[in-house]
């Protein structure tokens, strides 16, 4: 059997690479810490990650770097990235699930009070789903992935 060319393996590495949404999005925003800037460094941050909130750049319920991971990826100390997620989250920008991770805050998955024809809707269409998964035998894992490559095909 001959080895395949070099461009049909790349044609099936495109096709075996699942789609994904972007879930660590604030790295791909480039951000940038001035060192000379009167602006602190907790703030450049802050306003940089709101800036790209209220742009649209990250939406709703995309999970942000851990606080070590930014800090890291910035040259920052962990303390400062603290900070600026304290005061993000303070602002109802982003919200904080402990070990689940950071997210942009989004009302339906972070106002579960809150009652709208949408928000209920979705609740209802979310439970409805995961009732079928569970019954079918998958895990959480398996189930977000089938939602993410349905969401990639729409």
């Amino acid at each position: 059997m001959d080895p395949p060319e070099a461009g049909d393996r790349q044609d099936r590495a495109k096709c075996e690479e699942p789609k994904r949404h972007t879930v660590s999005a604030v790295s791909k925003l480039d951000l940038t810490i001035d060192a000379n800037s009167a602006t602190a460094p907790f703030e450049q941050v802050r306003t940089q990650i709101a800036s790209a909130v209220a742009a649209g750049q990250l939406s709703a319920g995309t999970k942000l770097p851990t606080v070590r991971q930014l800090a890291t990826d910035l040259g920052l100390a962990p303390n400062t990235v603290a900070r600026a997620y304290r005061e993000l989250e303070a602002d109802a920008v982003i919200a904080t699930h402990g070990r689940g991770g950071t997210f942009v805050r989004s009302d339906v998955l972070d106002e579960p009070t809150a009652h709208s024809g949408a928000a209920d809707l979705a609740r209802a269409a979310a439970s409805d789903y995961v009732h079928t998964v569970r019954r079918l035998g998958l895990n959480s894992q398996e189930a977000a992935r089938l939602v993410q490559n349905t969401w990639n095909e729409g």
